[in-house]
């Protein structure tokens, strides 16, 4: 069984896969990290040096792979992951999508001290932070919807959110 978590930037996708894996003792792939180990270069020097197209595509070459060839991880997205291609199908089709949902205000209290390490993020001023937030997240949301469960993720522990996801789990 494959566990992917979707959700924004700042939703705790990282955080939340490393305990789940651990509880449940399942192999952790983070999609950004295996981008960055094939293709050598931090995400923010992907987007500077190659472009968006170009994150976008490797990002689809190595969801199709991860989803191919392991099982029983916990798959941590990227944040766009959802929104392109066929994306959200192909992980439907391969393995349990969880949506961790956290509110504009949660988002943008969590991202306002990561700006540095995320492209999209850095060139924007914290005041201009949750309209841009709100903006992408009603872009996307179409497209994290699509996960077979939602969790919400505003004012939880890491813990309890991985408990409920542990609780969908068919064999748990």
């Amino acid at each position: 069984m494959i566990i992917s978590l979707a959700g924004y930037m700042g939703s705790g996708k990282s955080h939340i896969s490393k305990i789940l894996s651990d509880k449940l003792n399942f192999k952790l792939i983070d999609l950004d990290k295996e981008i960055v180990k094939k293709n050598k270069l931090t995400i923010p020097e992907i987007f500077q040096k190659k472009g968006e197209i170009f994150f976008r595509k490797q990002e689809r070459e190595v969801l199709e792979e991860v989803l191919a060839t392991e099982n029983n991880c916990v798959l941590s997205l990227g944040g766009g992951t959802p929104a392109y291609y066929n994306n959200m199908d192909v992980i439907n089709q391969n393995s349990l999508s969880f949506y961790l949902r956290a509110n504009v205000a949660t988002l943008s209290d969590r991202l306002k001290k990561q700006k540095a390490k995320r492209p999209l993020l850095a060139n924007i001023a914290d005041e201009d932070l949750p309209e841009f937030i709100a903006k992408h997240l009603f872009e996307r949301n179409a497209y994290y919807n699509k996960c077979r469960f939602t969790v919400n993720t505003d004012h939880r522990t890491p813990e309890d959110i991985a408990e409920e996801i542990i609780h969908h789990l068919p064999t748990y």
